[in-house]
């Protein structure tokens, strides 16, 4: 699985985004809707980290919806 089928099931995976980083906001995940890039710059700006770490999260948990095959 890569992005485009994450970005093509955000509604679906809006909630485990909420379960991952429950900083982020309805709100926050409509203006992301999809793009990956904007996930990374919302997660570092609710938690005040680095770009760089929010990307591994936001890698870690791409990799995470791969290997739990949430949307089979």
């Amino acid at each position: 699985m890569n992005w485009d089928t994450i970005q093509g099931n955000w509604k679906q995976a809006t909630g485990k985004a909420k379960e991952q980083w429950g900083k982020l906001t309805d709100d926050d995940l409509d203006v992301v809707a999809g793009k990956r890039d904007q996930l990374a710059g919302k997660i570092q700006e609710r938690y005040g980290i680095a770009k760089d770490e929010a990307e591994k999260q936001v890698s870690a948990w791409e990799k995470k919806a791969n290997d739990d095959s949430w949307f089979k």
